[in-house]
């Protein structure tokens, strides 16, 4: 049975599209788990690890103003990240998260476990909200898989 990843490679060598990805809560996990597959050069261009805020609006170009309104773990903060992500990496689509994966860092209605993946393409960028139940490391775990998973979903949509 061939892995998620393969997969993913498979349909961005078919579609000729290329990849980068903004990570925060899982601090590497994402990119990882693509750059495991031999050959993915060909599609993958490369990641930032935007943990802190500074990282967040200097590289990526994440607003101020949307971390201060929203919060670094929200809707907006993700399709920004994943926005700024494609224009900065120079890719077809930009996959970012940012979350909290415990055991601290919760804030009132945002609860450990809380993550947003963003997605953005020629299109524009979406998000989804996902909540994990596990620990620091089942969380990055389960996020990971979540944004590769909707990337599939993504690449499979498409004409």
């Amino acid at each position: 049975m061939a892995s998620l990843e393969r997969e993913i490679g498979d349909l961005l060598r078919e579609k000729r599209l290329t990849l980068g990805v903004v990570e925060s809560a899982t601090g590497g996990l994402i990119s990882h788990r693509i750059t495991n597959i031999p050959g993915s050069s060909d599609y993958y261009k490369g990641s930032i690890t935007a943990y802190s805020n500074e990282v967040k609006i200097k590289v990526v170009g994440v607003g101020e103003e949307t971390i201060r309104r929203c919060g670094a773990v929200s809707r907006e903060v993700a399709e920004e990240m994943a926005q700024g992500g494609r224009k900065v990496l120079g890719v077809d689509i930009c996959l970012a998260d940012t979350g909290i994966a415990g055991p601290g860092g919760e804030t009132p209605g945002k609860p450990v476990g809380l993550f947003y993946l963003g997605l953005a393409h020629e299109s524009g960028a979406s998000s989804r909200k996902h909540q994990f139940h596990g620990d620091r490391g089942q969380n990055k775990q389960s996020a990971a898989e979540a944004a590769l998973a909707w990337l599939k979903e993504y690449l499979e949509s498409l004409k």
